[in-house]
C-alpha cells in the first residue's frame, strides 16, 4: 500500500500549471480583485464540500473518492486553458476544491484502517510524514520544469501536463487496497432508518460532542495548519519586498518547500514529543516566522523556510493526534470536519492578511500571523499542565 500511497502523494502534487496559474489569469486580464476573488470561491467551495465528502467517504468506497478528485482536477485544469476567461477559471476553482475535498479525510481515513488492520498503526506518522515529503518533492519538481515546458508550449503545454498528472493520479488510486465494507444502505440510504451519509455524519459529530480528547485534537488541526497554510500564497510577494528579481523569486520558494519537505520527514521520530514539546515547536517555528520576514532580505528566507518546516511538522502530529483518537465509524468524517475548520479559518487569515499587508508591508503581515501560534502554544502547555 506504501508504494500507491507514495505514487499518489506525487502525482497529486505533480501539477506544472500551479506555479504558473497567476500568470495565465493576470494574461486573459483578470484583476487582483478577481484573482483574489477566485481564491475565496475556491475556499468556499472546501467549505461547504468537506463535511459530506467527509461522511460520504465513511459511507461508501474512499477509493472511489479517490479517483474521482483527480478526474475533476483534470476537468478544472483543461478548463482554464481551452477557454480562459473568469467563467471558466470560477469553474475550475469549484471543480479544484471538489476534487481536495473529495480525497481530505478518505485518504488519512483510509490509510489509517488499513495500517491498523496489518497491526502497523503505530506506523502512520511515518508513513505520512513521507508521503508529504513526496508530494512536496513533486511540487518542487513541478516548480523546476515549469519554466521550460512554459517557454516550450506556453499555458496549453503546462496545463496538457497538469491534466495527464491528474489523470494518472486517478489510474494510481485504483490500486489502493480497501479492505473496509462501506456502510450499508450507501449513497442512497435512508435518513430516517440510520443509515446513509447523513446518519454517519450525525455519529461522526456525536463522537465528538461525547469525547473532549477527539473535540480538542479536532480543534488542534486549523489552529496549526490554517495560517501557515494561507501565508504560503504570499510567500512569492514576501519574496519580492527583499529586492531580488522576479526571476529568482522561485528559486526562495524552492527553500521554503525544502524546508516544508524535512518537516514531513521528521513526522516519524518527532511523534514522541509530548504536550511541552508540541508547545516548544509551535513557539520556535512562530519566532524564526517573525524575524525571517523582518529582515526583509534573501537570508531571512532560511528562517521563514525553517519556521515552515516547523508548522508542516506540527500539522502532521496534529492529524496523528486526531487519527488515535477516532474510533472507527466517524474515522473520515471528523479528519472532514478538522479539514472544515482548517478552510474556514483560512479565508479569515486570507481577509486579515490583506489589511495587514495594506497598512504595514508584507514583512510585518507575516511576523503579525506568528501571533496565533504563540496562542496555540501557550494553551497546548496549559493543557498538558491541567492534564
Amino acid at each position: 500500500m506504501t508504494a500507491t500511497l507514495y505514487a499518489y502523494a506525487f502525482l497529486d502534487e505533480f501539477v506544472l500549471l500551479y506555479p504558473v496559474y497567476a500568470l495565465l489569469f493576470a494574461d486573459t486580464g483578470l484583476s487582483v480583485g478577481q484573482i483574489s476573488s477566485l481564491f475565496v470561491l475556491w475556499s468556499l467551495t472546501g467549505v461547504l464540500l468537506e463535511v459530506p465528502s467527509g461522511a460520504w467517504a465513511d459511507d461508501v468506497s474512499r477509493r472511489v473518492l479517490l479517483w474521482l478528485g483527480p478526474l475533476l482536477g483534470a476537468a478544472g485544469f483543461a478548463l482554464w486553458v481551452l477557454v480562459p476567461s473568469y467563467a471558466s477559471f470560477a469553474a475550475g476553482f469549484v471543480l479544484w476544491g471538489a476534487r481536495g475535498a473529495l480525497g481530505s479525510g478518505a485518504l488519512e481515513a483510509l490509510v489509517y484502517e488499513e495500517l491498523r488492520r496489518l497491526d502497523a498503526e503505530g506506523r502512520y506518522a511515518r508513513v505520512m510524514g513521507r508521503a508529504h515529503a513526496v508530494g512536496q518533492a513533486a511540487a518542487m519538481a513541478a516548480m523546476g520544469l515549469a519554466g521550460p515546458v512554459f517557454a516550450y508550449g506556453g499555458h496549453p503545454a503546462v496545463g496538457a501536463a497538469s491534466v495527464l498528472a491528474c489523470l494518472l493520479c486517478a489510474a494510481t488510486a485504483t490500486r489502493f487496497p480497501e479492505h473496509r465494507a462501506p456502510a450499508t444502505g450507501g449513497e442512497g440510504g435512508d435518513e430516517d432508518d440510520g443509515t446513509g451519509w447523513a446518519a454517519t455524519l450525525r455519529a461522526g459529530l456525536g463522537e465528538a460532542r461525547r469525547d473532549r480528547s477527539v473535540r480538542g485534537a479536532l480543534l488542534l488541526v486549523p489552529a496549526v495548519a490554517a495560517v501557515w497554510g494561507a501565508l504560503d500564497e504570499y510567500t512569492s510577494l514576501l519574496a519580492r519586498d527583499t529586492g531580488i528579481p522576479d526571476a529568482a523569486v522561485p528559486y526562495l520558494l524552492m527553500l521554503i518547500w525544502a524546508g516544508v519537505t524535512a518537516g514531513s520527514l521528521l513526522a516519524g521520530p518527532a511523534e514522541r514529543l509530548g504536550r511541552t514539546g508540541f508547545a516548544a515547536l509551535l513557539t520556535a517555528s512562530a519566532l524564526a516566522l517573525a524575524a525571517g520576514a523582518l529582515t526583509r532580505t534573501p537570508a531571512g528566507f532560511a528562517l521563514v523556510a525553517l519556521a515552515f518546516g516547523g508548522f508542516q511538522l506540527a500539522t502532521v502530529l496534529a492529524d496523528v493526534r486526531l487519527q488515535h483518537r477516532i474510533q472507527d465509524g466517524g474515522r473520515a468524517t471528523l479528519t472532514s470536519v478538522a479539514s472544515l475548520g482548517t478552510e474556514a479559518v483560512t479565508i479569515g487569515v486570507y481577509g486579515t492578511y490583506a489589511l495587514l499587508a495594506a497598512t504595514g508591508g508584507h514583512a510585518l503581515a507575516f511576523a503579525l500571523c506568528a501571533v496565533p501560534y504563540l496562542v496555540t502554544a501557550t494553551a497546548v502547555a496549559r493543557g498538558g499542565k491541567r492534564g
